[in-house]
């Protein structure tokens, strides 16, 4: 009897569900047409033309050292193993610096000496040393004054290629041309 009553019940509730007719009101849409005789025509913009950069351009022809085209851009020298010797292929760049510096008083720089990972740590702080020595007094030889340049050993410790290869060995070997206020 129960379940007869449940049963009713549910259908009379479905029923009642079902027969509702819910009408939607949206919200007002009001329709508007573009004012073509009012409005100015609407104009692409000119395309920009590609600018060089005035600043970049007057600052790589101040700056000799920034230039790519310059030798001087150039910084790194690169060493034999175990030599401390400047290779007759740097000294065009070794006496561009030092001419540089003795055209420039005011400008210092700083020869960062460096090795490959062969050796030992003390052996190599001294093999650095010695690189950034010889670059250092070449280009006193050739102008630059004592004042301007500072040397400074990082024996294996700045690698600019990790890896234990002669690839990686030979550009770890070198003096490195640091200017200041760079």
């Amino acid at each position: 009897m129960t379940r007869i009553l449940v049963s009713a019940a549910l259908a009379i509730l479905l029923a009642g569900c079902g027969s509702t007719d819910v009408k939607e009101e949206g919200a007002p849409v009001e329709s508007r047409k573009p004012d073509t005789t009012t409005a100015p025509p609407v104009k692409a913009p000119a395309p920009k033309k590609p600018t060089t950069g005035s600043i970049t351009t007057e600052s790589v022809a101040a700056n000799p050292l920034k230039d790519p085209g310059n030798i001087l851009y150039k910084r790194t020298i690169y060493f034999d193993y175990d030599s401390s010797v400047v290779k007759e292929e740097y000294k065009p760049l070794v006496t561009a610096h030092a001419r540089f510096l003795t055209d420039n008083r005011g400008r210092r720089a700083v020869i960062q000496g460096n090795t490959d990972e062969r050796g030992s740590r003390e052996y190599n702080l001294a093999l650095g040393q010695r690189r950034a020595d010889s670059v250092k007094k070449m280009m006193m030889l050739l102008g630059a004054s004592d004042n301007q340049i500072e040397t400074v050993s990082f024996g294996e410790e700045k690698p600019v290629e990790m890896g234990s290869t002669e690839g990686a060995w030979i550009k770890n070997r070198r003096a490195d041309i640091v200017y200041d206020n760079e």
